[in-house]
This record gives structure tokens, C-alpha cells and sequence, in this order.
């Protein structure tokens, strides 16, 4: 891989910045809402607890971001880079949550392109785990253009597989 997974991404509105172990707390405080969660496969992610799993996972992926909003300072969710397969030029985008906040204002559609824009400078395709029952999210990358090309058992970092959707965005259909 001769590209970085964790730069520094921005626009004008919102800044993406490598997760450090320093920003737990802030993370935790977004994501300790249980309606964060609800149509997640690990809808449980609301507990410290559990969030720690997922927290420690996000910092061993060496590709996680916390997404923060310029304007506030404040931190609004997180994403990642995961996964990449070189034989096949893909790459994952996933782990991506929002605090209620944010939902619903555009926010979603301007990370994903900060980072879809940044990675097809590397790959030719962007995959994306989705759970089956987050239909929330699965309309979300449809929007995007995303297509959906299969379904699969995924394990989280310590966590039970749970039925997936796999959705594809091709560099050629990126706009």
C-alpha cells in the first residue's frame, strides 16, 4: 500500500482527523445514545463497555477518523478505511456512526465524498459493509451511488458475525 489511510481530510464545513487514543471520551459521549445504534447489527454499542471494544478496533485498524465539525469544534461521529485488498484495488469504507445531531443535515454525503474523492486516488473501487436491517444507512450509499453486490457474514473486532450487505461505488461512476 503507497498511500496513507489515515490523512487529514477537509472541506469547509468539516474536518476528518486520525483517531487518537486521547479522543475516547469525546467519541463515547456521541455514541453513548442508544438510538445511535438501533438499526445496527450491534445495537449494544451505547455501553461503555461494548464501545471500548469498538473503540480499541477503530485504533488497530490504523485507518479510523474522528469527524469533527470546524465551525463548533465539536465531534460529530467517526468513520474508517479498512480492509484494503491490493490484488483487487478496493478498499472499505465502514464503522461510520453520527450522533442524532447530525442526522438528517447532509453531513453523511460530505464525509463520504471527502473520502471517496481522497481514496480513488489509489483504488478503483470502494466497498462498504452495511447491516441488513440498517436501512437507514443502506439508503444512504444508495445516494451516493452505491450498488449492492452481496450479502455476507461479517465479525466486528470481538464481536459476533452479523448478516451484512456489501455496496460498491466504482471510481468510473464516482463523480
Amino acid at each position: 500500500m503507497n498511500f496513507s489511510v489515515q490523512p487529514v481530510l477537509e472541506n469547509e464545513e468539516f474536518q476528518l482527523i486520525p483517531l487518537q487514543q486521547g479522543d475516547f471520551e469525546s467519541l463515547y459521549e456521541v455514541a453513548s445514545d442508544p438510538k445511535v445504534w438501533e438499526q445496527h447489527p450491534n445495537k449494544d454499542r451505547y455501553k461503555r463497555e461494548v464501545f471500548e471494544n469498538f473503540f480499541t478496533g477503530a485504533m488497530e485498524s490504523k485507518g479510523a477518523f474522528k469527524i469533527m465539525e470546524k465551525a463548533t469544534g465539536d465531534v460529530l461521529g467517526s468513520s474508517r478505511y479498512y480492509d484494503f485488498d491490493e490484488e483487487n484495488n478496493h478498499i472499505f469504507i465502514g464503522y461510520t456512526f453520527y450522533g442524532t445531531k447530525s442526522w438528517g443535515k447532509g453531513i453523511n454525503p460530505q464525509v463520504k465524498k471527502l473520502m471517496l474523492d481522497y481514496i480513488f486516488q489509489f483504488v478503483d473501487k470502494v466497498h462498504f459493509h452495511i447491516g441488513k436491517e440498517n436501512f437507514r444507512s443502506q439508503t444512504a450509499l444508495e445516494r451516493l451511488g452505491g450498488q449492492k453486490i452481496a450479502e455476507e457474514e461479517v465479525a466486528y473486532f470481538a464481536e459476533p458475525s452479523r448478516t451484512n450487505f456489501v455496496y460498491e461505488i466504482k471510481k468510473e461512476n464516482w463523480v
